[in-house]
């Protein structure tokens, strides 16, 4: 890995929510552009972590009561424990879990999210979302996804990086295309629905640091699930998806930003 692929003078989405959700790996840009998104609208840190437990509870419920046994998680960001593999293994020891991510430092970072249990197995692919088919094609994603088996496609606080051009929708269909009955397909999509103004102001920080967003309605967000079948409570914020068992602290609609769902393809 060239450190000299990892621009630390250009924050990169992925370090700034490293940074606003407590972790360790980022740099003075993503702080500076981190401490500007958060005087704009002060709950982004409370929406980032909802966000993130919300990941937790949906792969542990896939992994407990839907019983799936692989997750490919795209667009995987900086390594924060638990990661998807710890939770899906604390569950089952043999998931397996491939990760994809086209940030290098993520890749530098990996050892963290391939150090699984014995029994299960882990991978990483670089690749970027917006090309599927270095994803589908990669040996990785072959060798350690058995497609005669349901998969969980996690797509995680990714899409609203995805402009209209980019076809979002249609990626997703095609990352779901080869997998078989049963699996399913988690996602959270950020939209300004509850909190316009200081959203769309949190948006503009990010579009003048390079970083375009798309927002999405609850509508726009209901194209991703087309053809599934949407497991209860449907398509609802992140912190009101099967919130029990999690931080008691009561969350204000209007401090999330990010809808949440999971949904299973059909036979």
């Amino acid at each position: 890995m060239p450190a000299d692929r990892i621009d630390t003078e250009i924050p990169h989405s992925a370090r700034i929510y490293d940074y606003i959700i407590g972790g360790k790996d980022h740099y003075p840009a993503d702080r500076e552009a981190g401490d500007a998104m958060v005087r704009e609208w002060p709950a982004l840190p409370v929406h980032m972590r909802a966000n993130r437990d919300f990941m937790h509870r949906a792969v542990r419920h896939l992994a407990e009561e839907a019983g799936i046994r692989q997750f490919l998680d795209v667009g995987t960001g900086i390594p924060t424990s638990p990661n998807i593999h710890e939770i899906a293994q604390s569950v089952a020891p043999a998931s397996r879990v491939v990760y994809v991510d086209n940030d290098p430092l993520v890749l530098a970072l990996s050892r963290g999210l391939l150090s699984g249990t014995p029994e299960g197995r882990t991978a990483y692919i670089a690749a970027d979302m917006r090309d599927p088919a270095a994803i589908l094609d990669a040996p990785a994603f072959r060798e350690t996804l058995d497609l005669g088996e349901p998969v969980a496609l996690a797509v995680i606080a990714i899409v609203h990086f995805m402009l209209d051009e980019h076809d979002a929708v249609g990626i997703v269909r095609r990352l779901l295309e080869p997998l078989p009955a049963a699996s399913c397909l988690a996602m959270s999509i950020g939209t300004a629905d509850f909190a316009p103004d200081e959203v769309g102001q949190v948006a503009r920080e990010y579009a003048a640091r390079g970083m375009p967003m798309r927002l999405r309605t609850r509508a726009e967000a209901e194209d991703f699930f087309t053809g599934l079948d949407l497991m209860a409570p449907g398509i609802v914020q992140v912190h009101k998806w099967r919130p029990h068992g999690t931080d008691p602290e009561v969350i204000r609609d209007e401090d999330i930003a990010m809808y949440g769902a999971v949904a299973r393809k059909p036979s």
